[in-house]
């Protein structure tokens, strides 16, 4: 038997690779001299518009005045002006559509002149404040008929305008919200914003109880940590299921994968890093500010992850991260995986999002200072998040949901399924204390002695992390770990806003009007611990403990999207959402029917390459194998010579098994109607399939096997 030629010549090509994205000095050009270069910033239009405009500007996003026409008019001609002056021909209105994807069209500043001999560049007011694309072909849910095309973008002033540069030319992007032609929103855009000015609304209530009279706008802070696989690309495209699924298939485990707990942490490869270096430019460029970079714990997975912005800005850069990290990848020969299990067997990736809500004159309102114990105003906002997890668990393990996040969810590398929150030592001791009358002290920061004299002593935490948790408070702000890397964070920030808005309205409710301020601020924190109390856990969130221990304590435990996604039509879920404007009834149940029929989508696509690459590539080499065995047994025998058998005896078996799976997995699919047929039928049908081609994989010579190894993928760079 010969090499396959795609795994042979992918292997030859990564050997003789040369480098081939651009070399990044950041002695030349620093990242301070860089940062913020391709974005339409507050410093670009002081610096180009009147005064008065420019203050009218900063108004508008501070607090949420509207913008005149005229105003309108002259941030589109500096807007214009700055973008030609970087070669941009053309802008696009950039949204979010309910795919979780980002979407735009190009038009071009340029019209012909009068005689038609000339280009005349142009971008007034209204072009710039709304856009019509055809709506149509984006997933509603059912939220208007087929024939009901047209849709609106509106320009989000709040979030910054950016040039997208490649080889060709540049595009000016301005963020923008897409609503339908009824007003309906089509994104994941809008009721952030939405959710972000409600509880700005509460939050300041809360805060004026509290005797501030100076109180600056709250806003919902975020800083997502993305994770997430590169590979090379000869090998991607030798995979039919990565191309078109994001995630392998098949693959027997290789001799070593993540045991030896080398790579996170470890020294970035070379080729790793030069790409690294490039991402971190163009987001530089873009005004993103990225912190970290890091090898996480699988082989060929890495993380980056940005500093805490407006969670509404944090979203649209969420999104061109994860634009730049393909885009660069493709340079450097490499393809980035955002699949949360593209590979089994190794830790899948996840998104961290850090969240928090702050202002200008209060600061960080989930700052616990030294002893939170006596910060009333911490506590306030502390325990509203308790209750609101609590009381919306189901609503939070639905917004992660999704074909790709089951397959890491539960396992022992994932947060469980079982919404919880982590407080860490110091916290829950205090909040245990509230709920035994009141809190009197806090556990304090010590010092921690290493015991070498060279090394200086370090300041050691009140409490230890938890990465087992979903929903972890980490010293100044909370760390929601559930949501997938390929998700939007949108649709979890837009959630956690919405929800938290609600419990400050009810604590405020409870608070205001009370003749003793701080004796119902302890009645209200007491009552919260005592009917909300049961989501803290502080423990193993993998053991099999700790599920028996949350189904005692009557936590929902959703192990499935199928279980998850109906939270987002739930009764309580269509209560709040209406009640604080977020979310009308109709936009929650279009994002469930979207959700159960991108999920459904997914899993198609995936039994059918399962079908297609069993029969048409591994069958065939498996029964040419066994029929080679069988040939050679036969000549032995002739020849007198006793001829080993058990080889050919579980290949012949396996050969035949795949065969009837490949029938049975055909019918089940055929006859699939609902997501629980899907989820409960299709899927495991596939893993047998998977189960038996990987047997294969490990008896059929290695020069015949038709697919990149787990081996030569996840270790050839």
């Amino acid at each position: 038997m010969t090499t396959p030629t795609g795994r042979s010549s992918a292997i030859a090509s990564i050997a003789g690779r040369t480098p081939t994205g651009q070399s990044v000095n950041f002695t030349d050009h620093s990242p301070k001299s860089v940062f913020g270069s391709n974005t339409f910033s507050l410093a670009v239009m002081k610096e180009m518009l009147k005064s008065d405009t420019y203050n009218a500007v900063l108004k508008t996003i501070k607090e949420g005045h509207k913008l005149s026409e005229h105003v309108a008019d002259e941030v589109a001609e500096a807007m214009r002006s700055w973008a030609v002056a970087k070669g941009a021909t053309h802008y696009a209105h950039v949204f979010y559509p309910l795919t979780g994807l980002t979407a735009e069209k190009h038009d071009s500043f340029y019209d012909p002149g009068a005689n038609g001999n000339e280009a005349i560049s142009k971008f007034k007011g209204k072009v710039l404040i709304q856009g019509e694309p055809d709506a149509s072909s984006f997933p509603n849910g059912g939220i208007r008929a087929t024939h009901r095309a047209r849709g609106y973008t509106a320009w989000d002033i709040t979030s910054p305008a950016y040039l997208l540069e490649s080889s060709n030319g540049n595009t000016l992007c301005i963020p923008t919200s897409f609503v339908s032609w009824t007003g309906e929103s089509l994104d994941t855009k809008t009721p952030v914003l939405k959710s972000m000015q409600v509880l700005d609304k509460q939050a300041r209530r809360i805060l004026s109880l509290f005797g501030h009279k100076e109180i600056a706008y709250v806003a919902a802070t975020a800083g997502p940590e993305q994770e997430y696989f590169l590979i090379d690309k000869s090998f991607y495209y030798s995979r039919p299921d990565l191309l078109a699924a994001g995630r392998s298939l098949f693959g027997a485990q290789p001799p070593k994968g993540q045991e030896f707990e080398d790579h996170y942490f470890g020294a970035i490869p070379e080729r790793v890093l030069a790409f690294m270096c490039e991402v971190d430019r163009e987001l530089y460029k873009l005004g993103i500010p990225s912190k970290t970079r890091h090898n996480e714990v699988a082989p060929g997975q890495f993380e980056i992850a940005p500093l805490f912005e407006s969670a509404n800005v944090a979203a649209d850069h969420q999104q061109l991260i994860m634009t730049i990290l393909k885009k660069v990848a493709d340079c450097h020969g490499l393809v980035c995986l955002l699949h949360e299990k593209p590979f089994a067997g190794v830790n899948g990736s996840g998104k961290h999002v850090n969240w928090s809500l702050g202002n200008a004159t209060q600061g960080n309102l989930l700052d616990p200072g030294d002893t939170p114990h006596d910060n009333a105003q911490f506590l306030v906002f502390a325990g509203a998040v308790i209750r609101a997890v609590d009381k919306f668990a189901p609503l939070l393990r639905a917004v992660v949901a999704s074909a790709g996040n089951d397959h890491r969810l539960g396992a022992n590398e994932a947060p469980p399924a079982i919404i919880s929150v982590y407080l860490g030592d110091q916290l829950a001791d205090v909040f245990e204390q509230i709920k035994g009358g009141g809190a009197t002290s806090s556990r304090q920061r010590g010092t921690l002695h290493i015991g070498v004299d060279v090394l200086p002593e370090l300041p050691k935490d009140a409490g230890d992390r938890n990465r087992t948790s979903p929903f972890a408070f980490t010293g100044n702000r909370f760390e929601f770990r559930a949501v997938g890397s390929n998700q939007t964070i949108g649709t979890a920030l837009s959630c956690l806003n919405t929800i938290l808005t609600e419990s400050l309205d009810y604590i405020a409710g409870k608070l205001e009007g009370a003749p003793d301020l701080n004796a119902a601020i302890q009645s209200v924190l007491k009552e919260i611990m005592d009917q909300h109390g049961k989501v803290i856990f502080n423990g193993n969130g993998y053991s099999e403990e700790w599920h028996a221990e949350a189904a005692t304590r009557g936590l929902p435990n959703f192990k499935t999207a199928a279980d998850a996604l109906p939270a987002f039509v739930g009764e309580d879920v269509i209560e709040v959402f209406e009640k604080y404007g977020v979310l009308s009834a109709e936009e929650l149940h279009s994002r469930y029917e979207i959700a159960v029929e991108q999920y459904v989508k997914q899993v198609n696509v995936e039994a059918k390459l399962v079908e297609e690459i069993a029969q048409t590539k591994v069958f065939p080499v498996a029964a040419a194998y066994a029929t080679s065995l069988a040939d050679s047994a036969a000549k032995l025998k002739a020849a007198g010579v006793a001829a080993p058998g058990a080889t050919l005896t579980k290949v012949a078996a396996l050969v035949s098994e795949l065969e009837g799976q490949i029938a049975e997995l055909r019918e089940i699919h055929a006859s699939a109607l609902q997501i629980g047929d899907w989820t409960f039928k299709v899927l495991p049908s596939m893993l047998s399939i998977r189960k038996t081609v990987d047997a294969l994989e490990g008896l059929v010579p290695d020069d015949a096997w038709p697919l990149p190894t787990y081996q030569e993928m996840l270790f050839i760079r």
